[in-house]
């Protein structure tokens, strides 16, 4: 696979110059040009590979390998989070240095989605004959809603089985439930004439701001704000939304800054993040549930906060909202996704198991996330890679970047797994 790495990493590096994040739409490009150009470059590259290609609606689009009776895909995506605050290299600027590739969407997904498509490229050329028809399909909506693969299944056949490089390794089981909710806090006479921070609703805000009635210096720098003319401006640390302990939540040291004039925004801090009512003590074998409150804003005597929360595959939504409704505040549902839970001792977990202890001389059992994938669409779908235990975490973060060894090691691994699985 040696001879493709090198291709394969200036492929990555031109995809990232595409801004993927949702962007205003047109009809011909429903996330916007940035994404719609970003999938157009993808089925490029495989139409120059040989591949047969379909384009639906700039919404998705898939790569076909093999005409065998049953269908297997590979799920990834081509769109990305904003990239936020704290970059010290071009976000979209893809450039390789120190045996890195670094920009948005290195590792999610852009990078994975590519060495997918050369592992096709490299089965391809050895002559390699599938006995299913291999479907590589990338959306365009992942981070902000799904849309993309809603309008796959009504223009196209998405299989039953497959997995997604959008995860970790070794293989994952279990994907907990996500919700979005976001919550009113109704105030009428509330201390500040302004607040808003944070770019996504399942990424931790980095940057919040208010523009105080009163301002307060000796709070404001004990809080360590930072102070621009009337406005107050806290800076976090970005981090996704399914681990907000990697982050650090730039709302909260701007809602303390005024917690001692208004009841409701006391009431918001203990909600949200004092979690007062125990959201966080629901937990499984997959894990505890955990809650972001990613985005804030205020609007006309509402105070709205958008949390992300990831809850305990084996559990029922419904539980989340029992305790949701003893916030006391009205809420609406922005977006919702069932848990993935599988057996661990299914044809494909084992299989995926196989190759990564193959390619790694390692052990390992599956795991279980709090991160959602495309997995999830499918009937029988798992999580593969890229991630490794150890890493870095870069995703959603600043100075996201994939590694050219890492880019090596997909190369191999995905190669491995799709032969194997479509023999």
């Amino acid at each position: 696979m040696k001879e493709y790495l090198a291709q394969t990493v200036r492929s990555i590096s031109e995809s990232i110059r595409f801004d993927s994040s949702r962007q205003k739409h047109s009809h011909a490009a429903p996330f916007g040009q940035g994404a719609l150009d970003c999938l157009l470059h993808y089925l490029s590259l495989a139409q120059g590979m040989g591949f047969v290609t379909h384009n639906y609606d700039g919404f998705v689009g898939d790569v076909e390998f093999g005409d065998g009776p049953e269908e297997f895909a590979i799920l990834c995506h081509l769109d990305v989070v904003p990239a936020g605050n704290g970059w010290t290299k071009d976000p979209f600027g893809g450039v390789v240095e120190d045996d890195k590739i670094w920009g948005r969407g290195a590792i999610d997904d852009k990078g994975p989605a590519i060495c997918c498509l050369y592992a096709l490229k490299a089965l391809k050329d050895e002559g390699f004959v599938p006995s299913k028809k291999i479907k590589l399909i990338v959306g365009c909506n992942e981070e902000t809603g799904w849309a993309c693969i809603d309008h796959y299944k009504e223009v196209a056949a998405l299989p039953e089985t497959g997995f997604s490089p959008d995860a970790d390794f070794p293989v994952i089981y279990a994907e907990k439930g996500i919700l979005h909710v976001r919550l009113h806090f109704r105030m009428n006479k509330a201390p500040f004439l302004f607040l808003e921070g944070g770019s996504s609703a399942n990424m931790v805000c980095d940057r919040c701001e208010a523009t105080p009635r009163t301002l307060t210096l000796t709070k404001a720098r004990a809080l360590h704000l930072e102070i621009s003319g009337k406005k107050i401006i806290a800076h976090g640390k970005s981090a996704h939304g399914s681990t907000p302990e990697q982050g650090e939540n730039a709302i909260l040291p701007i809602l303390k800054f005024f917690e001692e004039k208004s009841d409701v925004v006391r009431h918001a801090i203990a909600c949200v993040f004092d979690d007062v009512y125990g959201l966080r003590n629901l937990k499984d074998e997959t894990g505890r549930l955990t809650i972001s409150p990613n985005t804030v804003k205020f609007r006309k005597n509402d105070l709205q906060i958008c949390c992300d929360i990831r809850y305990p595959a084996t559990m029922s939504v419904e539980r989340v909202h029992d305790l949701l409704k003893k916030f006391g505040v009205s809420y609406e549902i922005v977006h919702h996704q069932k848990p993935l839970l599988h057996d661990k001792n299914s044809d494909l977990i084992t299989t995926l198991l196989s190759v990564y202890e193959e390619c790694t001389g390692k052990h390992a059992e599956p795991v279980a996330i709090g991160g959602g994938t495309y997995a999830r669409a499918l009937k029988h779908g798992v999580a593969f890679g890229p991630e490794m235990e150890g890493d870095q975490t870069v995703v959603h973060q600043a100075d996201e970047y994939i590694s050219i060894d890492r880019v090596q090691l997909l190369l191999n691994m995905y190669r491995k797994a799709i032969e194997r699985l479509t023999k």
